[in-house]
């Protein structure tokens, strides 16, 4: 038994030897073979420990790589570092085999003249080679594969699809084909600390242009205060002049109470930082914080205005005309059957059939502008959704049957409520162009009274002059724009626009109108008697008279130009009246509303999402800053009118049009800045808290007789799965139709 034993501890170790005498692999130097019969099966000569997996374990086992085996205790530095080498090597080997189909993996190789030939800056163009028409197949194959690889990366990382199409990603793919083969990507320390702060370098360089216009034309100071999702309160501040809005800072105001005084300081930091002599206006919502810090201010700087941001008070304005008895029934009904719709599968998948899978429902911006734009796609889909009530499918479906299922059925069949839904959109499409002007990125202050008083004469031809009807809407608007929308500001500027005051003389001469326009010139030239002076006796009297340059033939026809600015028109035409032209330019630039403000918070929420919300408040302003500001950027370098300002990009401003109950119109307390249901839930006062505006798309609860859609319904079921061409919405305002009378069979 001794001697059988010898002879096969003799033929182990001969084994081994052989083995590690056949192979070259540098493991072999920690490693010995422990069983003849299997190879695979090694022990560590530093700590005796056994594994399995051969030479491969056997480096991670040195190296120190966690995952397979356990770290050996007794390797040294230098031993981890050539196991770690030796073990890493094989895959990046791999990986250059599998990139071989694709070009020369050589490494970069650079001279000294490479700075000069081959620019790494992908804005500097280089010498484009004719290539042979026989590499050209070869070369599109090879272009394909690396197309493969950006692929598997967007869709493992969630990346839009539309990203592929940023000019910033261009740029980058350009940079690396300059490169060459062998870039390593840089760290995620120099992401987020240096390259982050060289951006936001390279990003305010690039706003200098809005530096020079705040001091050549004003410009305003819009702020606003958002609760993110760990509840910590941030306000935001954002500049707005000629060339668009933009991002400045942002500060967590948690800790602090919202007061009048709070947000009057943080405002006058922000006008020392832009300078006095170039702030001409504030604009916040109508809170009544706001408004206390707005009295502060005037005593403070009597010659900077505050105003109420215009898309508020337009929001207003027609909550409170949807309310009037002509349009809250044909709201409340066309809500009511969106919402039935949209509660069962079986109906949602019958509509999207008939409408060629287009949704009814169109989110917007803003409540409102998700009314109106909904409103309007349903008009557009009359007659798809009436053959949808009348099919076979929908009188199969159980959930027709139901109550809410026949008032649906009525509601869509109904002559009286498609009239309705037409008199709604003849009515608050006025009201949509002027919260078009409102809520975009250009100058509204020259053109917002104007327009607001052509939306009264619009509305009374939509309600065909009916003084009953139209007293009842003026009245309401009257009510909401009150010292907001027809301020001393607003009539100024409506009198220095040539567009109005020169189509109609009798501006000149309207009590209200110049009394407006004098208390504006006091406010600008304050404690300065003598521009006042030059404005009012000599400036003003040539600008109304028509004299010196304001007579050429070339002003008049100016002003008919479809591309009329009337800021530009004053610094050409007023040069002989220097104190007008420079308050008619500041005040002509400025803008009505504080929406950059809630467009900034979008850019918050991208930033501050689940999967980044470690981001310290330093590194998410920066964040912020660039993608916010680079926008700005983008689009004054190139300008898209595709895009409607009122379509949103989700659904949250659409919800009371798909659930019960979606939004609760809550009071926010003025002193916290938070809804009072917040509060109520941190006191523990109610189990429940109430949704807030900003609430997401939720489940559906106390669905009237819910019944499981397994079930057999019809024998006329359509096929919803056959393949449907899509087609998408206008985007645009539609234009208003009346109610077609060739309903046959339609209820009164």
């Amino acid at each position: 038994m001794a001697s059988s034993a010898s002879k096969g501890s003799a033929a182990a170790s001969s084994d081994a030897l052989d083995l590690k005498r056949n192979s070259d692999d540098m493991a072999w130097e920690f490693a010995v073979c422990c069983n003849p019969l299997d190879l695979q099966r090694v022990k560590c000569k530093l700590c005796g420990k056994e594994m399995g997996g051969g030479v491969t374990r056997m480096k991670q086992h040195i190296a120190g790589i966690k995952g397979q085996v356990s770290s050996c205790m007794m390797s040294t530095p230098d031993q981890q570092k050539r196991c770690r080498e030796a073990y890493e090597a094989p895959q990046a080997e791999g990986n250059d085999e599998e990139l071989a189909g694709i070009g020369n993996s050589e490494g970069h190789k650079s001279g000294p003249l490479d700075k000069f030939v081959k620019p790494i800056d992908p804005s500097i163009p280089v010498k484009k080679f004719q290539q042979q028409n026989i590499s050209d197949a070869i070369d599109k194959d090879r272009s394909y594969k690396v197309g493969q690889y950006l692929a598997r990366w967007i869709y493992k990382k969630n990346v839009p699809f539309n990203a592929i199409n940023d000019d910033d990603f261009k740029q980058f793919c350009e940079a690396l084909g300059r490169y060459g083969p062998k870039w390593k990507p840089p760290s995620q320390h120099l992401l987020r600390q240096k390259m982050l702060l060289q951006e936001v370098e390279r990003t305010r360089e690039l706003m200098k242009p809005h530096e020079i216009e705040r001091v050549a034309t004003g410009c305003s100071i819009m702020t606003d205060a958002w609760t993110d999702k760990k509840r910590r309160s941030i306000m935001n501040l954002c500049v707005h002049c000629k060339l668009g809005t933009s991002f400045l800072e942002s500060k967590e105001a948690s800790a602090d109470a919202h007061t009048s005084e709070y947000i009057f300081n943080y405002v006058l930091e922000s006008i020392d930082k832009i300078g006095i002599n170039n702030v001409v206006q504030i604009v916040t919502d109508n809170a009544s914080n706001n408004m206390g810090a707005k009295s502060m201010l005037k005593e403070k700087f009597p010659q900077i205005f505050w105003t109420s941001c215009a898309t508020h008070t337009l929001n207003l304005i027609v909550e409170a005309i949807g309310k009037l008895k002509q349009f809250a029934p044909i709201i409340i009904k066309a809500k009511e059957m969106t919402i039935f719709i949209y509660a069962h599968h079986k109906t949602l998948s019958l509509m999207r059939f008939y409408t060629r899978k287009r949704d009814i429902i169109r989110p917007g911006v803003t409540r409102f502008a998700s009314a109106f734009l909904t409103l309007q796609s349903l008009i557009a889909k009359k007659k798809e959704l009436r053959a949808m009530a009348c099919s076979d499918a929908w009188e199969g479906c159980k959930h027709t049957r139901t109550k809410k299922g026949k008032s649906a059925h009525a509601t869509i069949m109904s002559r009286a409520f498609w009239n309705g839904v037409s008199l709604c959109i003849k009515v608050f499409e006025p009201l949509v162009k002027l919260l078009r002007l409102a809520d975009s990125n250009g100058p509204s202050m020259a053109t917002m009274y104007g327009e607001l008083l052509s939306t009264k004469k619009a509305i009374m031809a939509a309600v065909e002059n009916s003084e009953k009807n139209y007293l009842m809407i003026i009245q309401a608007m009257d009510t909401k724009m009150k010292g907001r929308l027809d301020s001393p500001l607003h009539i100024a500027a409506f009198m220095l626009n040539p567009k109005y005051s020169y189509a109609d003389s009798t501006i000149f001469s309207d009590v209200e109108v110049v009394a407006a326009f004098m208390e504006v010139m006091e406010q600008f030239y304050h404690d300065d008697d003598e521009k006042q002076n030059i404005v009012l006796n000599i400036d003003f009297t040539r600008f109304k008279k028509k004299e010196g340059m304001f007579r050429k033939v070339a002003a008049t026809k100016a002003i008919s130009n479809a591309n009329f600015d009337a800021a530009d028109w004053w610094s050409t035409y007023g040069l002989q009246t220097l104190a007008l032209q420079n308050m008619a330019i500041k005040i002509l630039n400025l803008t009505t509303s504080s929406s950059g403000c809630e467009r900034n918070w979008s850019i918050f929420e991208m930033v501050d999402a689940k999967r980044r919300n470690r981001l310290d408040i330093v590194r998410r302003d920066n964040l912020v800053y660039i993608q916010f500001n680079g926008r700005c950027i983008d689009k004054r370098m190139k300008l898209s009118s595709a895009t409607d300002v009122l379509l949103g990009e989700d659904a949250s401003r659409a919800q009371d049009w798909i659930v019960e109950g979606a939004y609760v119109d809550e009071e926010i307390d003025p002193v916290t800045g938070l809804s009072y249901s917040i509060i109520d839930e941190a006191m523990g006062a109610t189990e429940a808290m109430e949704l807030r505006r900003s609430a997401r798309v939720r489940e559906l609860h106390e669905v009237e007789e819910f019944v499981s859609d397994d079930d057999n319904e019809s024998d006329h079921e359509i096929d919803l799965d056959d393949d449907i061409e899509y087609e998408s919405d206008d985007d645009g305002v539609m234009a208003t139709k009346d109610a077609e009378d060739e309903d046959d069979g339609a209820q009164p």
